[in-house]
């Protein structure tokens, strides 16, 4: 019996240290190629990677697409979602309307001009969930280049 209790108090250390250690700061995350070319971001138990026009110079009307993954990057069905992208870009203040469109992705259209200093803050409401927020600066640079092993040094 104090074996089999000790069994379940060790494994729920590791069961709460894991979940801890999935968790993803931003830095950590600019870090990560996305998938779609996009910034990606911590969204609860999700990631949000935010895909914007990056050469739009003049305010223009330009897509904006968000993509829904888990943290192993399954793709998390957005049928039944919504959601809402507020740009702050140079003096200028957009709101897209976000509605699902395809697999694990949201869709909308607004007006904004791509500028190195624009911040996004995705709001999502999955079906059946609460919603989640996630703060983007998807024309920053990454922070850190991934470096795989083989293409910091020569032949």
């Amino acid at each position: 019996m104090k074996r089999a209790l000790r069994f379940i108090a060790v494994a729920s250390v590791f069961g709460l240290a894991s979940s801890t250690l999935l968790a993803h700061s931003d830095e950590v995350l600019d870090t990560q190629k996305a998938p779609n070319g996009g910034q990606l971001r911590m969204a609860g138990v999700y990631h949000f990677e935010l895909v914007v026009a990056k050469d739009s110079k003049v305010t223009t009307e330009s897509p904006v697409v968000v993509y829904v993954t888990d943290h192993a990057g399954t793709k998390i069905p957005t049928v039944g979602a919504g959601g809402t992208a507020t740009i702050l870009a140079g003096k200028q203040k957009a709101s897209v309307t976000l509605v699902p469109d395809g697999d694990n992705r949201l869709k909308g259209v607004g007006k904004y001009v791509s500028t190195p200093d624009m911040k996004v803050v995705v709001a999502i409401t999955l079906a059946g969930k609460t919603a989640e927020q996630a703060r983007f600066t998807p024309l920053t640079a990454p922070l850190a280049v991934v470096k795989d092993g083989h293409t910091d040094h020569k032949h």
